[in-house]
């Protein structure tokens, strides 16, 4: 008799954590590799913050928090909704979670029914198509490239669009592409969702921050879609609180309430300590975490130049995030030291074996012939990693 549920049975597990799994393992082992698999920030907490969590345990706040957060986190939430994104949020219409992750699955819960359909632009975060499945919906994917840097066109989703369409989720900034949507694209979606009253949008704007070349904008900026719109964010990129678990929904009042039952259900409130902590962080001026992205931008602009010189890789220059997803499609289908390459997944695990470079293949990504890789380490490792990549292909012997 099968013991385990239908919905455990049609979920896949992360590749990003079977990877870092993989790499862990050759560390114990005391092989010298370098991983590069995790999204996480390789910066430690910023001190204000951590002095506010200390605070908060001295003022004893350490019992239940009202299911969506408390309500001065909420009002700052709603504080720096405005001050950066001119988007205008009540704290009864915020909902803090332990993550953004949860965040997301609150929303899907909320409006998923069995065989309603989430158009997902590929690629796409690992956990979307996941997600999606457990609440017993279908992906409906649009396929995008590297020429475009991996963004879909608003015909794209309009061609995409079925009656049973239910949502659109997406993240800008991208992981893993490291994209984001400018304002005139974001426009053109909207115009699109708009005709589509049934159709919610989940937009993913953890990343919002790591951002080097424009103004992050919101689609819940153009008043057409907000009704429309649940906005995610949290704490984990832009502040380096990736093990504090703290996120957040921004949703109109139809959703908001449904996403504090969901929650009430589920969890409950987050930490009271990390919640208190992050009042802190969203209070601060956004300059005082600046020197995070001028390290990353400078990372980007050190691994761009070295990628160019990898054999084969097709690289574009992301404009946000910390990743690099490029595209290794001519390695697909050949043989490289007697190991043949199906995929990215088997060119990943190939440069695990041989360069001892821990990378992530990009079919659960929803794109197979890419690999992803974050450039969020030191810079000595991402030269080292680089170089052992390189010099990995340079000497492979390649049979087709």
């Amino acid at each position: 008799m099968e013991k385990f549920s239908e919905r455990v049975n049609r979920m896949s597990f992360s590749q990003t954590f079977v990877m870092s799994n993989k790499v862990r393992e050759m560390k114990a082992a005391g092989i010298d590799v370098i991983s590069l698999t995790l999204g996480e920030p390789d910066f430690d907490v910023p001190d204000n913050i951590k002095e506010a969590a200390f605070a908060a345990i001295n003022n004893n706040f350490s019992h239940y928090s009202p299911v969506p957060g408390f309500l001065d986190l909420r009002q700052a939430v709603c504080e720096k909704l405005k001050r950066d994104n001119g988007i205008d949020y009540v704290p009864a219409q915020i909902c803090v979670s332990n993550g953004a992750k949860q965040s997301i699955m609150n929303v899907l819960a909320s409006i998923i029914n069995d065989g309603d359909e989430v158009i997902l632009p590929a690629p796409y975060w690992v956990s979307y198509d996941e997600m999606v499945k457990m609440m017993g919906g279908k992906s409906v994917f649009i396929e995008t490239t590297i020429e475009n840097d991996f963004k879909m066109t608003a015909e794209q989703l309009e061609n995409a669009i079925t009656p049973k369409t239910k949502a659109l989720l997406y993240s800008s900034p991208c992981n893993p592409s490291g994209s984001f949507y400018t304002y005139s694209e974001l426009e053109k979606m909207a115009n699109v969702i708009a005709k589509y009253p049934q159709i919610t949008i989940i937009s993913d704007e953890i990343y919002e921050k790591i951002n080097y070349e424009g103004k992050h904008v919101s689609i819940a900026e153009f008043p057409q879609v907000c009704e429309q719109t649940a906005v995610i964010n949290g704490m984990s990129k832009a502040f380096a609180m990736t093990g504090w678990r703290i996120g957040y929904s921004a949703c109109p009042d139809w959703l908001a309430k449904a996403v504090e039952k969901i929650q009430g259900q589920v969890t409950s409130g987050a930490n009271t300590m990390a919640q208190k902590a992050s009042i802190a962080a969203l209070k601060a001026d956004p300059a005082t975490y600046q020197y995070m992205i001028d390290e990353f931008r400078k990372r980007r602009d050190l691994v761009y130049d070295l990628l160019q010189k990898v054999p084969h890789f097709k690289v574009n220059d992301p404009k946000a995030a910390f990743y690099f997803f490029p595209d290794i499609s001519y390695y697909c289908g050949k043989t490289l030291n007697d190991t043949f390459i199906r995929d990215a997944d088997d060119f990943a695990m190939f440069l695990l074996q041989n360069a001892n470079v821990g990378t992530v293949g990009g079919t659960s990504f929803g794109n197979p012939h890419c690999i992803r890789f974050s450039y969020a380490a030191s810079e000595q490792e991402l030269l080292t990693a680089m170089k052992r990549i390189k010099e990995c292909l340079d000497n492979v012997h390649i049979a087709s």
